[in-house]
């Protein structure tokens, strides 16, 4: 199909991503589908003939090719009019590399929206590296089954005002999961499709760090209100974080950026409380921001109550008066006037 091109832009058709993920082959029978951006297209009668033409040339004269095709707007419309999850704002919390406390931020983030009355789901989306349940101080928990119109679904763990499933609840602790990444993908497919996340407000999904099966997995599952792009301020973290924006931005993917947080971005210690140390850097994040031309959130320090919080399992938006809370409760302001 990379020899069929759209007369529209010259592109090929997989280039462009009107390849439909939904292909079949029975012996010499192929079916598959094309999206293009309207059912008016003016190029569609000739992109179909050249894609029979293709099959038959590139791969045998015997193929017989049942192409189907879609628009655009009724694509993205019976994702959301399909998809299991009900809620007003589906938003991913990024980073383009692990340790810069994407996670933290993601928990936080969910008790800070759950404080303030929305009701929030929490999907833990890390396969290899799931700490959901150690910062929710639910380590111990596992979820149940519940019947919904004749359908057996994973019921979330409800802690801190806030719906959530990890891998993490169905494995060993101490296990590593060595997974290939259609394994991963799968899982993640049905800790979606296949629980019981009722009507939310938000829900947050926690992504692994870079890009991988998992992200594309979840932008085909889920109609994405936008992503989060979380970073600390060194150049090491921000190239892999301009990676993560790249990867949004792209034509066949299209998921709006509402913002980045960065992380880490000085240190204040608690004798020295109007002090500033800059670590990681001084304003990478802020700038980068600037020059992408996306909000930044906010700035988060590095604080030790901030990672004792997390370790504990009682995340510092949970104590709303502490001043590491009042940060994590403004990006949620931020987010909500935003969406």
């Amino acid at each position: 199909m990379r020899h069929v091109r759209y007369p529209g832009t010259g592109k090929d058709v997989v280039e462009s991503g009107m390849l439909e993920d939904d292909i079949r082959i029975s012996g010499f029978e192929v079916s598959f589908s094309l999206i293009f951006e309207k059912d008016t297209d003016p190029f569609m009668k000739s992109v179909l003939k050249a894609s029979e033409v293709a099959l038959r040339t590139y791969i045998d004269p015997n193929i017989t090719a049942h192409i189907h095709t879609k628009s655009k707007i009724e694509t993205q419309k019976s994702k959301v009019e399909n998809q299991a999850v009900h809620a007003k704002h589906i938003i991913a919390i990024h980073s383009g590399k692990g340790g810069v406390g994407k996670s933290t931020v993601a928990a936080n983030l969910a008790i800070a929206l759950a404080n303030r009355g929305y009701r929030v789901g929490l999907l833990d989306a890390d396969i290899h590296g799931p700490s959901m349940p150690k910062m929710f101080h639910t380590e111990d928990c596992r979820p149940v089954s519940v019947e919904e119109d004749g359908r057996t679904l994973i019921e979330p763990i409800e802690q801190y005002g806030v719906r959530m499933l990890s891998i993490g609840f169905f494995v060993d602790p101490g296990q590593a999961v060595i997974w290939r990444g259609g394994m991963a993908s799968n899982a993640i497919k049905q800790l979606i499709q296949d629980a019981h996340w009722g009507e939310l407000d938000y829900f947050l999904i926690d992504l692994p760090p870079g890009t991988s099966d998992i992200h594309l997995t979840l932008i085909a599952t889920l109609q994405l209100s936008g992503a989060i792009v979380v970073t600390t301020p060194q150049p090491v973290a921000l190239v892999d974080a301009r990676k993560g924006v790249e990867m949004f931005r792209n034509e066949k993917v299209n998921v709006p950026i509402l913002g980045f947080i960065e992380n880490m971005a000085w240190f204040t210690p608690a004798e020295l409380p109007e002090n500033r140390y800059y670590i990681f850097g001084r304003d990478g994040g802020k700038r980068l921001a600037e020059e992408l031309n996306v909000p930044l959130l906010g700035q988060i320090p590095l604080v030790q109550s901030i990672r004792e919080g997390g370790d504990e399992g009682m995340p510092i938006a949970m104590q709303t008066g502490h001043p590491a809370a009042k940060i994590f409760d403004e990006i949620a302001e931020k987010l909500i006037a935003d969406n």
